[in-house]
């Protein structure tokens, strides 16, 4: 009978599983994950759903899944690893300002 190896099979699921998982094994509610960090729980669906869409800009999506992490003891930085993995790079044409000419800066007001 052989052992299975548990930290690759931890490996190969989704972090947002694993967050899941480690919160249902501390006992504690997504509400409860909601008041200690101040962070809505329809942002925590998202990041157990890995739906990161819903989520605001990646700068705060990366400092909600570290909370999230520290929170339930899980490990932050592989779960942000996870994360920037799977994001997309940001594009140019994810741009506002694309196809616009550039402008020199200039002060609105002269001294």
């Amino acid at each position: 009978m052989t052992i299975p190896d548990v930290t690759l099979t931890r490996a190969c699921e989704s972090n947002g599983l694993n967050l899941a998982a480690a919160r249902e094994a501390r006992g504690l509610s997504l509400e409860e994950i909601a008041r200690a960090t101040k962070i809505a729980v329809r942002f925590l669906e998202a990041i157990e759903a890995e739906d990161f869409g819903k989520l605001p800009a990646r700068v705060y999506a990366a400092s909600y899944i570290r909370q999230y992490a520290q929170a339930i003891g899980y490990d932050e930085t592989a779960v942000l690893a996870g994360y920037c993995a799977q994001r997309e790079p940001e594009s140019a044409t994810s741009s506002p300002r694309q196809g616009l000419p550039w402008l020199p800066w200039r002060p609105h007001h002269t001294l």
